[in-house]
């Protein structure tokens, strides 16, 4: 006779994220001139994150992933970045806002409030 054995904890609850932070930069490119995160210099600040996250040995399991994106839809606010599990927009101007979020957000676990959208 086979007994089915009901495990004393939710298996929802002990699922963990791949990656401890995954970060999407929106890197579209839109035609005729219209504005959109890459003329703003995505792909940029997304290679620039991608190689800096390296450089801490940052990246895999369990750590970070830096990735690049399609349209997000936040155009107007761009250019944008999304980090995940906590879900923060943030828009950035430069490759100081960049470091700035690597530093505070991923590393220290800080919202960067003057960034954030």
């Amino acid at each position: 006779m086979l007994i089915a054995v009901k495990p004393d904890h939710n298996e929802a609850d002990t699922h963990m994220s791949y990656f401890k932070h995954h970060v999407f930069f929106c890197c579209n490119q839109r035609g005729d001139g219209e504005d959109c995160c890459n003329n703003l210099g995505a792909t940029e600040a997304q290679t620039y994150a991608k190689d800096r996250i390296g450089q801490l040995e940052l990246k895999g399991k369990g750590k970070i992933r830096i990735n690049k994106a399609g349209c997000m839809d936040r155009c107007d606010d761009g250019p944008v970045i999304v980090v995940y599990p906590e879900e923060v927009w943030y828009r950035y101007v430069d490759k100081d806002d960049v470091e700035e979020i690597i530093q505070e957000h991923l590393i220290n676990g800080r919202v960067v409030e003057r960034l954030k959208i």
